[in-house]
């Protein structure tokens, strides 16, 4: 098998492991890498040894977590899927790999398109953007940072019924924000923004941010734009890579005297659907609300064609090519949205 490995910051090498397919466990699956999708603020912030990455321990290590494939093997006891199926993993970019039946793991329903498929559990955490926050049908959602993930939360607003704007920093992204939905779009340093918005919902106010962007200044838009007693969902990794901050971001006029609600989102949403499965993960008679769940409805909107994040990718890349893409990256190409590897030899 093939697999790139991080030794450390820009050093990246695609090396070749031994896969033993020929033993599996009896809950063990063997999947063939088809593609694998490239997150740029995430995979992008491994790339460069930024602290406090999801998923990014000590070197050497591991890149990606997006990744479609065919299965090729099956253990005795696995269940969920079967040989032949087409499956969306959270596993890294490798060309092939043996994983357990209690990893997550989903199965892509027929007449999917593959490049839509493979965003499955990132736009998952675009959902969960809405659910943690308690969003209800006809509010007013300000998404800002307009990056595949938060393109993703303007693709589902419409079809959860959100009056949704987006906020972004680029002319091409706030089109691009139309285009998947958006209902307007405006940049996020514009000096009549608040005036905009204000017409955008007749006066009641932005009810919820959802904030996908890393720099604290776009955390200081999300909390000046939001109503009183609004919420904003924070799925960004806050000021990563920046100085330290040069003001308070809990400061009373924007947080206390408004009545902010900022939500964290991350992990299951506990308080709202306890998990009480008492035996396996895989009840998911019992688990009605996990990640792969969430994975498999946006599985489904892609399906019938209500998502299509492919419509994102401007680049597509062989994976024998992958260290230029993740320069390309590190140079912040500004033409780079949607990254597609290929496995195929």
């Amino acid at each position: 098998m093939k697999i790139p490995i991080l030794y450390g910051p820009r050093d990246l090498r695609i090396e070749e492991q031994h896969l033993d397919t020929n033993n599996l466990k009896p809950d063990e699956i063997w999947i063939k890498t088809e593609i694998t999708a490239f997150k740029i603020g995430t995979d992008r912030g491994n790339y460069e040894g930024a602290e406090q990455v999801p998923g990014a321990p000590g070197y050497p290590r591991w890149v990606g977590d997006s990744n479609l494939g065919i299965v090729q093997g099956v253990g005795s006891a696995v269940s969920c899927v079967q040989v032949g199926d087409r499956v969306v993993t959270r596993q890294p970019h490798q060309s092939e790999y043996i994983t357990k039946e209690s990893a997550s793991i989903v199965k892509v329903p027929a007449g999917s398109h593959p490049e839509d498929a493979v965003y499955a559990h990132l736009y998952a955490l675009s959902a969960h953007c809405y659910r943690k926050a308690h969003f209800q049908a006809g509010e007013y959602v300000a998404v800002v940072g307009l990056g595949v993930l938060g393109l993703g939360a303007v693709a589902l607003g419409p079809i959860f019924g959100a009056q949704t704007v987006g906020l972004g920093n680029s002319p091409i992204r706030l089109e691009m924000a139309e285009r998947m939905g958006a209902r307007a779009a405006y940049m996020s340093d514009d000096p009549d923004l608040p005036a905009k918005l204000e017409t955008f919902t007749n006066g009641v106010g932005i009810d919820l941010v959802i904030l996908t962007a890393n720099p604290w200044s776009a955390y200081r838009t999300s909390l000046q734009v939001v109503r009183p007693n609004g919420r904003v969902s924070v799925v960004s990794l806050l000021g990563r890579g920046e100085p330290p901050l040069d003001f308070n971001p809990l400061a009373m006029e924007w947080f206390y005297s408004k009545g902010i609600s900022i939500i964290a989102v991350s992990g299951p949403a506990g308080y709202l659907y306890p998990n009480t499965a008492q035996h396996s993960p895989l009840d998911t008679m019992q688990n009605r609300f996990s990640a792969d769940h969430a994975a498999t409805h946006v599985l489904s909107l892609m399906a019938d064609g209500r998502l299509e994040p492919k419509r994102l990718i401007t680049h597509r890349f062989h994976y024998t090519e992958m260290v230029k893409a993740y320069e390309m990256a590190f140079h912040r190409e500004k033409s780079m949205l949607g990254v597609i590897f290929n496995w195929q030899d």
